[in-house]
């Protein structure tokens, strides 16, 4: 587990000369009365170290090359309540770092790490209480200063560094990406073969859950969007509750997440397991335009080229099913297209399932490279109105999958759900 961990850090430290990292963990969150939610790791912190814990705190030493972990020690009387923890001695073993403490030992160790270090690195502004911890620490080093020692002079932003070493995955990355990305497809199959009229969203929701956890995902990488007939109209609908009818249009926006690393996938499909004459002809312009996107991920290529050409597929779909009228340019430099298409084309996914990183930089769009991961995700979200002919009333289509940048091109690493419409009608029929 340590070794890409360990050559992370590796990388960070190259980056920051004599200065100092602090990082710490996320906090646990209660839930209610004395429960508390899940405990997920801080990704920052889960991309540098691997350890899942909770109160740790990471301290790279850029003078010694050193990594520092302090984390709750051993605690035989806690376990039996709360579980395994590693203590100091057994996160040096497992997780390779060069030294490890208690959290009791930061305030002596940590001030006399930072006398006389030109940068201190940590995520400012991220974490109030966090940063009061800090400060406590540089008033301890500035209370040295009669016998010569010097705070550091400047503080930056550790996130700045993180997110752009984010944005390019490295081979262990992307070997749990890819299985986040099979197992969250399975999940979408099981929901697919499951589906019929009559049924409720969180039955569907239940069907991705069983096939995330029984493959070794015990979590969603985001709420699960189930959302059936006009419901797939609204984006982020996640009551999940309401009945499947005879007709339907079901849309599912769903992924696992594996150690860490998140699946994103929607499809769309029936709930009888055959679209209709209106439901297939909205499907073949969102199909269409993320097959654009796709093929415009590719090293060197702008960030914004999927997010163009999907839109130009798009925005000429609405023309030709009468949603709009006028021209193709024009609807698109008008802005009118928004109306059934009002998100953009896709994000970064990783650790978190909108990923860190910048699209672009110093004001001009950055370009894609081997190891960047993406999703495309176009949509069409047709409510009702006067204008709009009444047989595309409440169809919402979204077909979105992950997609590496390979140095060649790239790699759809999703496609194990199926998304033509012979594949969908086929699975659903039990073929």
């Amino acid at each position: 587990m340590s070794q890409p961990h360990a050559a992370r850090r590796r990388r960070l430290l190259t980056q920051i000369g004599d200065g100092v990292v602090l990082l710490p963990t996320a906090p646990e969150a209660v839930r209610n009365a004395d429960c508390h939610y899940p405990y997920r790791a801080d990704s920052h912190f889960l991309y540098l170290t691997g350890f899942a814990e909770p109160e740790a705190v990471l301290l790279l030493d850029g003078r010694s090359g050193k990594s520092i972990l302090f984390c709750r020690e051993r605690n035989l009387e806690m376990e039996i309540w709360e579980g395994f923890r590693h203590g100091p001695d057994g996160a040096r073993e497992v997780f390779g770092f060069d030294e490890a403490y208690a959290l009791s030992e930061m305030a002596a160790r940590i001030p006399e790490l930072l006398i006389d270090r030109s940068q201190l690195w940590w995520p400012l502004g991220h974490d109030e209480a966090f940063d009061r911890r800090v400060n406590t620490w540089l008033e301890a080093v500035r209370a040295q200063a009669r016998c010569g020692a010097r705070p550091p002079s400047h503080y930056g932003d550790l996130r700045v560094l993180l997110d752009e070493m984010r944005m390019v995955k490295d081979e262990d990355e992307i070997a749990l990406l890819r299985r986040a990305g099979e197992i969250s497809a399975a999940g979408h199959v099981q929901a697919m073969r499951a589906a019929r009229p009559g049924m409720h969203e969180y039955q569907l929701e239940a069907e991705l859950l069983h096939a995330f956890v029984s493959r070794g995902a015990r979590y969603q990488a985001y709420e699960s969007i189930v959302a059936a007939g006009a419901n797939a109209c609204t984006l982020h609908y996640v009551a999940n509750d309401a009945g499947i009818r005879d007709g339907d249009l079901v849309l599912i926006d769903a992924g696992c997440e594996l150690q860490g690393y998140a699946g994103d996938i929607t499809r769309t499909f029936p709930a009888n397991g055959r679209f209709s004459g209106p439901q297939r002809d909205v499907y073949e312009v969102v199909l269409a335009a993320e097959l654009a996107g796709i093929d415009a991920v590719k090293p060197s290529a702008a960030w914004h080229a999927p997010g163009d050409a999907a839109l130009r597929v798009l925005a000429q779909g609405m023309l030709d099913l009468g949603l709009l009228s006028g021209t193709l340019d024009g609807v698109i430099e008008s802005g009118a297209y928004r109306r059934f298409y009002m998100h953009g084309v896709g994000h970064m996914i990783g650790l978190d399932v909108h990923d860190v990183g910048q699209r672009k930089l110093h004001g001009q769009w950055r370009s894609y490279q081997p190891g960047m991961c993406t999703t495309i995700e176009p949509g069409l979200y047709i409510r009702p109105a006067d204008d709009v002919p009444a047989a595309f009333h409440n169809i919402g289509v979204r077909i979105e999958d992950d997609v590496l940048v390979t140095a060649d091109g790239n790699e759809v690493y999703t496609a194990a759900a199926p998304k033509t419409i012979a594949e969908i009608e086929a699975l659903m029929r039990g073929e």
